[in-house]
């Protein structure tokens, strides 16, 4: 009997933010293709890990915050010790910080790239080394609408999300032939905390809902089928792609 080229059985899947949201939703897809989950958050991940192991999968939990690269060594160390292998990297962690460009601060600049942009880089380095060591491995950066688009009032996020897909495309030129595939998800506009400001202002969820073709906001569980590909041996000829996940929101 043949085994499905999406089956994920046997790889452990190391997910960053993986304590709710869009975090939660991608562990739980993995979860449900086979691997086991280590999930880092800045929180107890104790729903999460609820779900994965009533799949019948490993969980680990590892809180750690990573505005800072100090514990990223640790992450990846600890993961190996746990579970055995980080088979499947997903750099998912992120901060958004809204204001006006005139108005924008420092802080809210360097906190939003901290976290979205350079922990991603060096989390993706030290998981790659291994990977390159083992002979190959997956990594999946969550991206976005605006890794396409300018946005209004984040420039931060912006900047991050822009500069993610760059990153993406430079690492699957560097280690595609070492058979490790760095691609990116771009979820569209997905009802999670970070746009809960947006759904609560009347006018603003009305213009994007109008702008979205399917006509409602994404669900975490809607980026499941695109990181189970993404992982899988399925994308084993996929380097560099940053895949929307939008509700045809880039079509319109």
């Amino acid at each position: 009997m043949s085994v499905s080229p999406f089956d994920l059985s046997g790889r452990v899947a190391l997910v960053t933010g993986g304590n709710r949201g869009l975090g939660q939703g991608l562990a739980l897809a993995l979860a449900a293709a086979g691997a086991d989950i280590v999930a880092v958050s800045t929180g107890a991940a104790t729903d999460t890990g609820r779900h994965v192991r009533a799949l019948g999968r490993r969980f680990h939990a590892i809180e750690a915050d990573l505005s800072t690269l100090a514990p990223i060594a640790g992450i990846v160390e600890e993961s190996v010790a746990q579970l055995g292998s980080v088979d499947i990297l997903v750099n998912n962690a992120g901060l958004i910080r809204r204001a006006d460009a005139v108005d924008f601060s420092e802080a809210d600049w360097d906190a939003v790239i901290d976290v979205n942009l350079k922990s991603a880089f060096f989390l993706a380095q030290a998981v790659g080394r291994r990977m390159i060591a083992a002979g190959g491995g997956k990594i999946i950066n969550i991206a976005s609408m605006l890794s396409f688009q300018g946005g209004i009032r984040v420039p931060s996020y912006t900047a991050s999300k822009s500069g993610l897909a760059g990153i993406t495309r430079l690492l699957a030129n560097e280690w595609a032939g070492k058979n490790v595939n760095v691609n990116a998800i771009a979820p569209g506009y997905m009802a999670t905390d970070n746009t809960a400001q947006l759904r609560a202002d009347e006018g603003r969820n009305r213009e994007i809902l109008a702008r979205i073709p399917a006509g409602r906001w994404g669900d975490p569980s809607d980026l499941g089928g695109a990181a189970v590909f993404l992982a899988s041996r399925a994308a084993d000829y996929v380097h560099g792609a940053i895949l929307p996940v939008d509700g045809g929101w880039l079509a319109r």
